[in-house]
């Protein structure tokens, strides 16, 4: 009885640790939180350089929300858009859902020494993924 009792104080102990350590990594996930200061920086109109495409990036909570808005010229429904903090990168994430643009999507990382985009689009009528830069419209 005596041996059950200590495997299973061992294994209250290696349960704590593990809950333990989870704790401090969320924590430190949580120290990584971007501020809103940090999204607004990309807030403003980008443009492709291969063509007339347009993403606007305007309304950004501090959640990821993004409101966006995409131009071929002509306006294109963007039904889903995020803004997130992977370590020192902002990434942007903007789907399509459009005529010819049936969940056509953007993975995009701010460059902020170069103060642009960059990243793929997954075009997906072609079910082709390509890369891809926006610069900022001044």
């Amino acid at each position: 009885m005596k041996r059950a009792t200590r495997w299973a104080a061992l294994f209250l102990v290696a349960i704590c640790f593990m809950v333990a350590s989870h704790s401090e990594a969320q924590n430190a996930i949580g120290a990584e939180k971007p501020t809103l200061s940090d999204f607004k920086r990309l807030k403003g109109k980008w443009q492709r350089p291969d063509g007339g495409y347009i993403l606007e990036l305007k309304k950004m909570e501090r959640d990821g929300t993004l409101k966006a808005a995409y131009f071929n010229p002509r306006p294109i429904n963007v039904s889903r858009a995020e803004i997130k903090r992977r370590g020192d990168t902002l990434t942007v994430y903007v789907e399509l859902r459009d005529v010819n643009y049936p969940g056509s999507r953007y993975n995009l990382q701010y460059d902020a020494k170069l103060d642009r985009l960059t990243g793929t689009c997954f075009q997906a009528v072609h079910g082709e993924t390509y890369d891809v830069e926006f610069s900022r419209v001044k």
